[in-house]
């Protein structure tokens, strides 16, 4: 039984005329019949009564018609979401960031969602390590990091370079000053990212540190940036977050730009090579 005896027989169903559902199929009459017959043979009885006055479905013929139509549907339903598949608009997207990422992911994946209601996009909080050993075990599609990251196993996109700014607490002396240099901070105490939750970012404060001509006095280490800012506002140090952090409105902390504009870090896209996920595909080609 071919699929195009179903639709054969249901159009003929419908008409209850053979010419003019040969019309509706755009094929001649007289293989339209034989086709109902050969479908009635392998059924093993007849669908319809037919003259040259009228044709009529059989008992066994309504069934079918019924029949017939939901498997029609079914089918239809499936060949649209392959197609849906296909292009990558359905199906599930997981991503892992990095917190000091948090305020520049948020409008791409909003954008995202908007574009591609049907995917399942799941988020992970997850350090760079982390993320690294999720795409290597398969268990996310995409990790936005800090970079770079030498693998030869990934592929990589940088998508913004982010230049630093301070967080002070609003009643530091420094706070009347529009801009600042990064050697006006050489004596003060930092909060800083800890190390084993994200080296390049950790690696970076102390890299902009040693560039100015001096180590930073580090009052505290911890693993997440809204955290830095929170101890921030509490007085127990200052500290260097990525610009988009000003949007983080903590009540007693003030943002200043530093002087210094090649001071930035990079975000990125890191996938790898080996992906084949059509809905990871589609979403980097939105990100284009």
């Amino acid at each position: 039984m071919e699929l195009r005896h179903l639709r054969y027989f249901v159009t003929v169903a419908e008409e209850l005329h053979f010419g003019r559902a040969a019309s509706r199929l755009n094929i001649a009459q007289p293989p339209l019949s034989q086709q109902i017959r050969q479908l009635e043979n392998e059924l093993g009885f007849p669908l319809l009564f037919r003259n040259k006055q009228r044709v009529e479905l059989t008992e066994a013929g309504k069934v079918f018609l019924e029949e017939c139509r939901l498997t029609l549907k079914h089918i239809e339903r499936a060949a649209n979401a392959a197609e849906q598949a296909h292009k990558g608009a359905t199906g599930r997207l997981d991503i892992g960031f990095v917190g000091s990422t948090t305020y520049n992911i948020v409008p791409i994946l909003q954008n995202y969602r908007l574009r591609f209601p049907s995917v399942n996009l799941v988020i992970h909080q997850m350090k760079t390590s982390n993320q690294l050993q999720a795409l290597h075990d398969g268990s996310i599609h995409l990790a936005i990091v800090r970079t770079p990251i030498q693998n030869p196993l990934l592929n990589s996109k940088v998508i913004l370079r982010e230049k630093f700014i301070v967080a002070l607490p609003d009643t530091h002396p420094l706070a009347s000053r529009t801009s600042l240099r990064t050697q006006d901070l050489a004596n003060e105490e930092f909060i800083i990212p800890s190390r084993n939750n994200g080296s390049i970012y950790h690696d970076a404060v102390i890299n902009l540190c040693y560039k100015a001509g001096y180590q930073p006095k580090i009052s505290m280490e911890t693993p997440e940036i809204l955290t830095i800012v929170a101890f921030v506002s509490a007085g127990v140090g200052v500290a260097f977050v990525p610009a988009s952090f000003q949007n983080q409105r903590n009540i007693g902390v003030i943002y200043r730009e530093l002087d210094e504009a090649d001071y930035s870090m990079e975000m990125s896209f890191v996938w790898r090579k080996e992906e084949k996920s059509q809905v990871l595909q589609e979403f980097l080609k939105l990100m284009e």
